[in-house]
């Protein structure tokens, strides 16, 4: 579509830039002026003026040290990576009232979610001295007829007066030898781990305990022996079934 000039209200006259460092022309479109402004004043943008890291700011330094946590080697009492084995007969002397049937299932025969709280005598592997209790529970989860035995998960503890105690839970097996998992401890045994093998020698009055102990200092002496063979007639001596002072570990268990 075409327009004629006439139809604008004004005429707009040409203009003419001058130098554009001298000002900043500015058009009004009500009054068809130019605003003159005058740029001499404005600050200069240069580098020299303007730095985005000025001479009086500086980082704060701050130096700081690590400390390695790793195990002193020079340090005799903590053997991390080293196992240990020890050794200790679990015998049912008959005078406990252990072990405890209870009969959850309601079933003539052993049935799943039976449980059996027990509680043994326990002795060092030459059967010299008493050193404490086991306790804890069985819970039956098979019956194996055919084997003539049955499965349990057992949760149970070894007391060792005042050394302390080993926390276990695994597989219990009256028909053949199982492993179990070592779960934690205190006193001596603070932070062990590590396995310990149950070997079945008359189920359920006599078992022989292998442990294989990790993250713990050495044993004490008392505790590491040589240990009696297994078999069916083993017996703790005389003086530690009498714990006379000499056949106990310090405030043994009982």
């Amino acid at each position: 579509m075409a327009t004629s000039s006439s139809a604008l209200g004004t005429t707009i006259s040409p203009v003419k830039l001058g130098n554009p460092r001298s000002s900043l022309n500015l058009f009004s479109s009500k009054t068809n002026s130019f605003l003159s402004l005058p740029l001499k004043n404005l600050p200069s943008l240069s580098s020299q003026n303007y730095k985005l890291f000025p001479n009086t700011f500086s980082v704060p330094k701050r130096s700081f040290s690590c400390k390695s946590q790793a195990t002193d080697p020079s340090d005799h009492n903590s053997t991390p990576n080293k196992v240990q084995e020890l050794y200790i007969y679990e015998l049912n002397e008959r005078d406990r009232g252990s072990p405890a049937y209870l009969r959850l299932s309601q079933k003539q025969v052993n049935s799943l979610g039976d449980l059996v709280p027990f509680s043994n005598k326990l002795y060092t592997g030459d059967l010299e001295k008493r050193v404490g209790i086991t306790s804890g529970i069985c819970i039956l989860i098979e019956h194996k007829p055919e084997k003539k035995g049955d499965r349990y998960e057992a949760i149970y503890s070894f007391y060792f007066g005042d050394y302390g105690h080993i926390a276990v839970q695994g597989p219990y097996l009256t028909y053949e030898d199982t492993y179990l998992a070592i779960t934690g401890g205190s006193g001596i045994f603070e932070g062990v781990s590590g396995q310990v093998k149950l070997q079945q020698i008359v189920f359920p009055f006599k078992i022989f305990y292998t442990f294989y102990l990790k993250g713990i200092g050495e044993l004490p002496a008392e505790l590491v022996c040589k240990p009696v063979e297994p078999h069916p007639g083993v017996e703790a001596t005389p003086a530690a079934k009498a714990c006379e002072p000499h056949a106990t570990i310090p405030n043994f268990t009982n």
